[in-house]
C-alpha cells in the first residue's frame, strides 16, 4: 500500500521519535511509504509566525495542510499514518485526510490527543481524569510547557478537536502495550473495534556483544519527573547511607530540567555519577558494563523502549511497576518491578540483585534477550500492522 507517515518531531528528541524512524523503515520493506515531516523548532526560527499567530494555528494550521497535501498530490496515499502532530502539523491534517477521503491510522506514542501534557501526570500524581474528557486537572497544573495559560489553551484546542468530528475518520488507533490500550478502552475514549496492541519491533543485534559486569547501575532517558530521577536519586542516598564507599555506583545518562537536581545529588553522593547526553559508542560501552538497566518511572509509562536496549545486551532491568513496563519486565525472571515513587523498595531491588550470584544476574539478562528475539520480531510487527489494516477494512485480505 501507499501509506504517507506524518510526525511532528519535538524540541528535545528522544524514543520517539526513534521509534518513528524504526516504523518507517520496517513499513517501507513491504509498502511505499512516503513522509511528511513538521518540527516544534520551525515556530522559534527566525520568520516564525508570532506568538499570536501561532496561538490561532494550535488547531488548525493552513501552511500545515499546504504540506500535506502537496506531499498528498505527489504520493497517492491509500492511508495516513500519523504520530505527533503538535504544535505545527496540527488537527488540520486529521481534516485534509478526511477531505481527500484517506482512512488514518494514529500510533499512539503517549496519551495524546486525550491528554493535554501526554503524560496524564504531574507532581507525582496520575491525572486520569482527562481520559474522561475532564481536561481541568492537567489545565490547573500547568502541564504544557509549565504555564496554566498555555495548557487552557492546548485544552481548548482538543475540545475543538472531539467536537470537530475530524477523529471519526480515524479507523485504527495503535496502543504500544495492552495498558495503553487498556486505559482508553475502559474510558470509552476509543471505540473499542478500532483500537488495537502493536507493541515496537526492535533491529536485535545478531549476538550480544562482549558485555561484562562492572558493577554500574545505568539510567537512561530524559531528565524529567515523570522519569522518576527524584526517586532514583534519592534510592542511592539510601544506599550510600546503609553501606557508606560500597554502593554501587549509579551512571545517569540524559539530560533535561532535572540536571541541576542530579548534580545537587552528585556532589553530595559520590556514587551517583551524571554522564550528561551519551550516544553511540558511549552508550554502547555504558550497556556493555552495566550491572543492571533502572527504569523508574512515576508516571504511566506506555512501554519503554529502554527495556529493550537493556535485553539487546542480556542485561536484567530494575523498572517501577508501572503502565507497559509490566508486560515486558517479569519479577525474578528478567529483571525486578518496584511500587513507581518508592525510592526504599527500589533500594531493596538493587540490593537483591546485588545479593545474587554473577551467574544468577546472567540468567536474568539471557531471559531477557530470549524475550526479545522472541517478542520484537520486524516480520511478526509487519504481519499485525497488515493485519490492523486488514482489521479495518483499510487494506483487503
Amino acid at each position: 500500500m501507499r501509506v504517507l507517515q506524518v510526525f511532528n518531531r519535538y524540541l528535545h528528541p528522544g524514543g520517539e521519535e526513534k521509534s518513528v524512524e524504526r516504523i518507517c523503515r520496517h513499513l517501507a520493506e513491504r509498502h511505499e511509504v512516503s513522509r511528511c515531516l513538521f518540527d516544534s523548532k520551525e515556530w522559534q526560527r527566525s520568520g516564525a509566525p508570532s506568538t499570536l499567530s501561532q496561538a490561532l494555528r494550535l488547531f488548525y494550521n493552513p501552511a500545515a495542510k499546504e504540506r500535506f497535501n502537496q506531499i498528498a498530490d505527489q504520493s497517492d496515499p491509500q492511508v495516513v499514518l500519523t504520530h505527533n502532530l503538535y504544535p505545527v502539523a496540527s488537527p488540520a491534517i486529521y481534516h485534509a485526510a478526511k477531505q481527500r477521503q484517506i482512512p488514518v491510522v494514529q500510533y499512539l506514542h503517549n496519551f495524546r490527543p486525550f491528554s493535554v501534557g501526554g503524560t496524564l501526570y504531574s507532581r507525582g500524581r496520575i491525572l486520569d481524569d482527562a481520559l474522561h474528557g475532564n481536561l481541568g486537572p492537567e489545565v490547573c497544573e500547568g502541564v504544557w510547557q509549565g504555564s496554566v495559560l498555555k495548557s487552557a489553551l492546548f485544552a481548548t484546542m482538543l475540545q475543538m478537536l472531539y467536537a470537530s468530528g475530524w477523529l471519526e475518520n480515524v479507523r485504527a488507533w495503535i496502543a504500544i502495550s495492552d495498558f495503553m490500550r487498556d486505559q482508553l478502552n475502559a474510558s470509552g475514549a476509543i471505540p473499542a473495534d478500532r483500537i488495537f496492541t502493536l507493541r515496537h519491533s526492535w533491529d536485535a543485534m545478531p549476538s550480544v556483544p562482549d558485555v561484562s559486569d562492572q558493577g554500574t547501575y545505568l539510567f537512561l532517558g530524559r531528565l524529567v519527573e515523570e522519569k522518576g530521577i527524584g526517586p532514583l536519586c534519592a534510592a542511592w542516598d539510601l544506599l550510600r547511607a546503609k553501606h557508606g564507599d560500597a554502593a554501587p555506583p549509579l551512571h545517569i545518562a540524559g539530560e533535561g530540567p532535572l540536571a541541576p537536581l542530579v548534580q545537587a545529588h552528585a556532589a553530595a553522593n559520590p556514587s551517583i555519577i551524571p554522564l550528561g547526553l551519551i550516544d553511540g559508542e558511549k552508550k554502547h560501552q555504558e550497556l556493555c558494563r552495566c550491572r543492571a538497566l533502572i527504569v523508574p518511572s512515576t508516571w504511566w509509562e506506555p512501554l519503554g523502549i529502554v527495556v529493550y536496549e537493556a535485553f539487546d545486551y542480556a542485561k536484567p532491568v530494575l523498572a517501577a511497576r508501572s503502565g507497559g513496563l509490566t508486560e515486558t519486565v517479569t519479577q525474578g525472571g528478567t529483571g525486578f518491578l518496584h511500587k513507581a515513587g518508592d525510592s526504599e523498595a527500589l533500594m531493596r531491588d538493587v540490593l537483591s540483585l546485588e545479593s545474587m550470584s554473577q551467574d544468577g544476574r546472567s540468567a536474568m539478562g539471557k531471559s531477557g534477550r530470549a524475550w526479545l528475539l522472541r517478542e520484537t520480531s520486524v516480520t511478526t510487527w509487519q504481519e499485525r500492522f497488515d493485519q490492523i489494516l486488514q482489521n479495518t477494512h483499510i487494506a483487503r485480505p
